[in-house]
């Protein structure tokens, strides 16, 4: 969870937040043109109630949290609810509907519940009021209090009956005044046919159905609302007598009685299992709907119930807005590191605070390369827009201009090239826009990082080597590590190089290391200043990919011997576009690396060996040390237990052995050691 920030940077930016949100809050209500979407306004909304929540005593009488709507747009007479439009509360997890029905109980308890459960259409909230039948009038949510008298408009939407059905068992409800509240919502087909006549008149496109709905609305020409396709989906029914309503699933079968549109997935259930199990399944089937959704309705059935339950400020007890994962968020940049890819790219990668985007927490982002930044001008400091491409990779949408700290900087790409990677040089040839290493061709650098991945220290697969890799690249066979596992033996035949042993011996090898274990895989992945104890460390310590994936440079900073510079380099690695594909098609292959905690009689014992060993080479005497669960070390350090003096020792390492007060032990004890 994301530490409170200090209480006088806390103040600065509820002040920033306040201001902005009001912004947009006058775009959205008053002028009806919003710059920003719900879910970028919902995640600087939740920022700023997580500031008041940390620090109390910075709510303001005029903060957005402390009051609901807005002025109302001119034109249209204000209207008086019959009771307010009241707002949900939202829950976003099972854990927070657990919690809500812990609250009803408690208020109720040994009450058992039936649950209400529907679809959240986006669209603008409306009343419809019938008198005898007859409609009469309808008005806006507006600030649920008061509302807009927009019945002229409403008239000319076709499934908005201007009578009611009179059918047996409903006829009541054609007596008296009968309210039926809802959501006026245009259809995701007549909106696509809407925009694709304007963007062959060369006319600029409608944003979203939600928003073009509510403008719609709000014209004062009735003759152009009817040209528009709305519709208009009810989602309660009210009467002057309650009881008349006992249940809000009986509302619903009222309303379609009565003539009027409503959803029909709306379901009654007995156990929250059930209720989840309706959210999971809408939550993939919602493209499917007609109209656009961010969520469901959850609601005690009985009215009685519900009214007995009462209000809680601005939101009812008895019901909730599940929300679907929000497709975009806000959040602050950190830092932006380079991660030098495959082909010798160097891709720029924003390293943020934790956000949710899509219902997965990400840390860092793709900024694609120098241009990308320039022209977004991303800055450390800087609020962004993240969203997911695909809903798999994380990027930078845009920047919020107006939270930019003071004295936030443009970002220097070259300087950061030169700073982050002192040892290499960079070019960036004719219109090419990416900066890469100079002197490394992308075939040279894939065949490279294919024999590492092979390699003995790494995933050892045998007859993988040098010959082997560049046969299989100049063939076209393989264009990244997760290739070779695509690999069959009809392809291998085709090469000079193999026969129908060799290539069966190949496919065989590479079959086999489909479950590498965790720290040799991350080893192979030649992920910059990543050797093999610190592979072995990072293993230990996050036990699992997807775990390193969604780490931050700060967690990187709590393994043991990662410092800034490495733990930047993980990060960039982990936020390249590139390689996340790179993950998602290890997967798709069926490659999962395994994790097995190494323990043994060397754990807690770090050894450094220098000058050479007679029976056995450097790697794989540190194999079998970390195998035993001891460490393996390239320098000698304070907390180093042993220094291995073989032939032609270094000098300097036993110096420091000597300072430090480390053993100093030759090749055979070493060896009964590791017996």
């Amino acid at each position: 969870m994301t530490q409170p920030l200090p209480k006088k940077q806390a103040e600065t930016r509820a002040k920033e937040l306040r201001e902005l949100l009001a912004r947009y809050s006058y775009e959205y209500h008053v002028l009806d043109e919003p710059t920003v979407s719900d879910a970028v306004y919902d995640s600087l909304f939740g920022e700023l109630k997580k500031i008041e929540a940390d620090y109390p005593d910075l709510v303001t009488p005029d903060s957005l949290t402390q009051r609901v709507g807005n002025e109302l747009i001119g034109g249209f007479r204000k209207v008086q609810h019959s009771s307010r439009m009241l707002s949900l509360n939202d829950v976003f997890d099972i854990d927070e509907i657990e919690a809500w029905v812990r609250r009803m109980d408690k208020l109720l308890p040994g009450q058992t519940h039936e649950f209400f459960a529907d679809i959240k259409m986006d669209g603008l909230a409306c009343a419809l009021i019938y008198e005898d039948g007859l409609f009469v009038q309808a008005i806006t949510r507006g600030d649920s209090f008061i509302g807009e008298d927009v019945t002229a408009n409403v008239r000319t939407i076709a499934n908005v009956p201007l009578r009611l059905r009179n059918e047996k068992g409903f006829d009541h409800f054609l007596k008296g005044r009968t309210e039926i509240r809802g959501e006026i919502v245009m259809l995701k087909k007549d909106f696509n046919a809407l925009n694709e006549k304007r963007r062959q008149a060369g006319e600029a496109e409608f944003a979203n159905p939600r928003n073009l709905a509510a403008g719609t609305i709000r014209q004062l020409d009735p003759k152009l609302v009817a040209a528009r396709p709305l519709h208009f989906r009810a989602y309660d029914l009210l009467r002057d007598e309650p009881s008349e309503v006992p249940t809000n699933m009986f509302a619903y079968e009222a309303i379609t009685a009565l003539g009027l549109s409503r959803n029909m997935q709306a379901s009654v259930f007995t156990d929250l299992k059930d209720v989840m199990a309706f959210v999971a399944e809408w939550d993939k089937k919602r493209n499917d709907l007609p109209f656009n959704t961010d969520g469901l309705v959850i609601k005690v059935n009985d009215r009685a119930l519900f009214a007995q339950l009462g209000i809680v400020g601005k939101q009812p007890r008895a019901a909730v807005a599940y929300k679907y994962a929000a497709e975009q968020a806000t959040t602050i940049v950190k830092d932006i590191v380079i991660s030098i890819g495959r082909t010798g790219a160097a891709t720029p990668v924003a390293v943020f605070d934790p956000v949710v985007v899509a219902g997965t927490t990400v840390q860092h982002a793709s900024l694609h390369n120098a241009d990308e930044i320039a022209r977004k001008d991303v800055r450390i400091g800087d609020t962004v827009i993240i969203f997911k491409a695909g809903d798999i990779i994380p990027q930078v949408e845009s920047v919020v201009t107006e939270l930019r700290p003071k004295g936030a900087k443009p970002f220097d790409y070259l300087a950061a090239l030169k700073e982050q990677y002192p040892e290499l040089e960079f070019e960036r040839q004719g219109t090419d826009v990416v900066y890469r290493v100079k002197g490394q061709s992308g075939p040279l650098q894939l065949k490279r990082s294919i024999e590492y991945f092979a390699s003995k220290g790494a995933l050892d697969i045998d007859t993988l080597g040098e010959k082997n890799v560049a046969a299989l690249v100049d063939a076209g066979y393989v264009s990244d590590l997760a290739d070779i596992y695509t690999l069959t033996k009809e392809n291998l035949l085709k090469l000079e190089r193999f026969a129908e042993i060799s290539a069966s011996k190949l496919i065989d090898a590479i079959a086999a290391k489909k479950n590498p274990p965790l720290e040799k895989f991350i080893l192979g992945l030649g992920i910059r200043h990543i050797g093999a104890q610190t592979a072995l460390d990072l293993a230990n310590t996050f036990e699992s990919l997807e775990a390193l994936e969604h780490a931050t440079v700060e967690e990187f900073m709590q393994v043991e011997g990662i410092g800034e510079i490495v733990a930047r380099s993980i990060a960039a690695w982990f936020g390249d576009e590139d390689n996340i594909r790179l993950l998602r098609k290890f997967e798709t292959l069926g490659v999962a690396p395994v994790f097995k905690k190494k323990s043994g009689k060397l754990s807690g014992k770090n050894f450094v060996i220098t000058g050479t060993l007679e029976s056995m080479s450097r790697d794989i005497a540190a194999d079998k040390i970390r195998s035993l669960g001891g460490g393996f070390q390239t320098s000698v350090a304070k907390d180093t237990t042993y220094l291995v003096a073989g032939g032609k020792v270094g000098e300097s390492k036993l110096k420091k052995a000597k300072e430090y007060g480390i053993e100093i032990i030759d090749e055979k004890t070493l060896k009964e050691m590791l017996t």
